[in-house]
């Protein structure tokens, strides 16, 4: 096995639960889509990587962003993810080959 030489990228993987089925509603999209727009702004201002987007489908949305280290990138991000109103949802920190979740 290789040794780590510490620029694998890491990501935090956001996973919410929408009302509706399929992509949720108008309402609920608009929400997310600026809580994306808080979030990338405070990613590059902290300067801990890049918000890279979402997918919406299956009744959920989730929410990708990458950086060098994940656990800054999380918590620069947690507080808007905390303010959505969309439960059950919870994130998947990305540390390489290492996974962990965080239930919001």
């Amino acid at each position: 096995m290789a040794p780590d030489n510490g620029d694998e990228e890491h990501a935090v993987i956001a996973h919410f639960q929408l009302a509706a089925g399929g992509f949720g509603d108008a309402d609920q999209r608009e929400r997310v889509y600026e809580a994306e727009e808080v979030m990338a702004a405070a990613v590059e201002e902290a300067g801990v990587g890049e918000v890279d987007g979402n997918e919406f489908g299956g009744g959920e949305v989730v929410l990708y962003a990458y950086g060098p280290d994940a656990d800054p990138l999380f918590k620069v991000m947690e507080p808007t993810l905390r303010s959505l109103p969309f439960r059950p949802a919870h994130v998947v920190l990305r540390r390489g080959d290492i996974e962990s979740r965080v239930d919001l």
